[in-house]
């Protein structure tokens, strides 16, 4: 997540430059073969506006759906920290008068679900944009968390060593955590450590945290329909590679009767290039916001709310030596 102001102008022109320079040859090929008498090269530009009129509405579109996965991806993580809290005092005030360390125990076991949640989510696919070379270069500039540290080592700072091998064993280690809180709640039931309505309490938290976790693995694990983003990718690249030859005769006729005449084709390069990057641009910024787990700038801060959620409910226990909040890098924070 962007914790600026904004993205700085330069900022932005850096994160475009390779299209930009792409863009800028598309732009001087038809023109110079103009300016050189290839005057057939002239397309006429209505039809070219009518397509122009397509792509904003499917890049509009697109750019629409990406903010939608990204808000319900806030969304969840909005539940989760309200959840995670009620969760802690509902078990503190059930359990602790009879059993402390129990209540320790499956504080410490929600830490670790949120840690094997927010690593399962950051897993790469093959859809997300953080292996092409734009992405990239720019994750130079922040820390992705889970990329610096591995979920065995992460775990070891809550769970015994016999629950951790069992554990990592799983596939998914989330939910087989989250079952084994159910197993613990079960069985402080059985020993009537809590009675009837504070098991129920207590064990539609749990609920609530399985449901919060299968939303977030659905929008992990669907991408945005690969017909809508092809058609975008086709639709724009069609616009992208016409859009100077629509340009040509207009920009030829300003010079007519002035010393600039023959001269004024050459407009067509910088006019051509604003057009098309600004269309393309938007479209980047749909695609950069399409996958909200991905450990892009614009993710969700799934660790940085972990963390907050993990302070939170160790003040409840009244822990003196709480971990320390993550702040951003480069107003960067996931």
């Amino acid at each position: 997540m962007h914790s600026g102001k904004r993205f700085g102008t330069l900022e932005f022109i850096i994160w475009t430059r390779r299209s930009i320079y792409v863009l800028t040859l598309l732009s001087a090929i038809p023109t110079l073969l103009y300016f050189l008498g290839w005057k057939f090269l002239y397309v006429p530009w209505q039809p070219i506006a009518i397509m122009g009129t397509a792509v904003a509405f499917i890049v509009g579109f697109k750019n629409n759906a990406s903010y939608s996965r990204l808000w319900e991806a806030r969304q969840i993580y909005g539940a989760i920290i309200n959840d995670s809290r009620s969760f802690g005092y509902i078990l503190r005030d059930a359990l602790s008068s009879k059993n402390s360390h129990k209540v320790k125990e499956m504080f410490l076991r929600h830490y670790a679900w949120l840690t094997a949640l927010r690593f399962q989510l950051r897993e790469p696919r093959a859809w997300e944009n953080m292996n092409t070379v734009q992405f990239d270069e720019y994750s130079r500039k922040y820390d992705v968390p889970e990329k610096l540290s591995k979920l065995e080592d992460e775990l070891k700072n809550y769970l015994s060593e016999t629950e951790l091998q069992y554990i990592v064993s799983k596939k998914n280690r989330a939910t087989q955590l989250m079952a084994s809180q159910s197993k613990e709640l079960s069985e402080a039931y059985e020993k009537r450590e809590i009675n009837d309505f504070q098991w129920t309490q207590i064990n539609q938290q749990l609920v609530k945290f399985t449901d919060s976790q299968g939303k977030a693995e659905r929008i992990k694990n669907f991408p945005y329909p690969r017909n809508f983003s092809s058609i975008t990718t086709y639709l724009l690249l069609l616009f992208i590679v016409f859009v100077p030859f629509g340009l040509l005769k207009e920009f030829d006729k300003l010079g007519e009767g002035t010393t600039l005449e023959g001269w004024t084709v050459w407009f067509n390069i910088p006019f051509s290039l604003l057009v098309t990057w600004c269309f393309h641009t938007l479209d980047s910024v749909g695609e950069a916001s399409v996958n909200p787990f991905e450990g892009s700038p614009n993710d969700v801060p799934i660790t940085q709310i972990s963390r907050t959620i993990e302070i939170d409910m160790r003040d409840m226990l009244d822990e003196s030596d709480l971990p320390p909040a993550i702040l951003p890098k480069n107003n960067i924070v996931l």
